[in-house]
């Protein structure tokens, strides 16, 4: 996968499988997992993911993939970016970051980098983002980012033994070229 974007503070690239250990470790964390997908995670998850990515071509419509974000001063994984190619106009973002980088902006200074690419190189129409609603922080940041709520999903989802419900927010490529004025 051949990608590498950087912001002031970060650089944005494929996960490398030196990643790995690091990327199990914050995933696997209870408070980093209470408004993903899984519950508990591995270095063995981490590994197939790694595996399933790898088998397609970046931006191959109906894949997910995770970009690492490396803090450029440190060289450490702090997070990462997850990416799906809905079809050949829309995409869907995710971002997870390890606690202690969490609440200094980084997670949006990697979506604006990430946004910049989605729009301004590969030419895409539409990017949503999906967030579980008790996740106040996430809203924040992408309200902040610029990103419109357009849905809210009333006990959609049986997620971890609950219903739960999500917000959905978007973003155009026009909205994207207006906010960068």
């Amino acid at each position: 996968m051949d990608i590498q974007l950087t912001s002031p503070r970060l650089i944005i690239r494929a996960l490398a499988p030196g990643d790995l250990h690091a990327f199990a470790q914050y995933r696997a964390l209870p408070e980093v997992a209470l408004y993903q997908s899984w519950s508990h995670y591995s270095y063995q998850d981490a590994c197939r993911l790694y595996e399933n990515m790898n088998r397609q071509a970046f931006a191959s419509v109906g894949h997910w993939f995770q970009l690492a974000l490396i803090e450029q001063d440190t060289h450490t994984l702090i997070g990462d970016l997850a990416v799906f190619f809905i079809d050949k106009r829309q995409v869907e973002i995710g971002v997870t970051l390890a606690p202690e980088y969490q609440g200094r902006g980084l997670a949006g200074e990697a979506i604006y980098a990430l946004l910049d690419y989605l729009f301004l190189e590969l030419k895409k129409h539409r990017v949503t983002a999906v967030t579980d609603a008790g996740n106040q922080a996430c809203s924040r940041l992408l309200k902040g980012i610029g990103f419109r709520q357009e849905a809210h999903f009333v006990d959609n989802i049986y997620f971890k033994g609950a219903w739960g419900s999500e917000y959905v927010f978007a973003m155009l490529a026009s909205d994207w070229s207006r906010l960068r004025c």
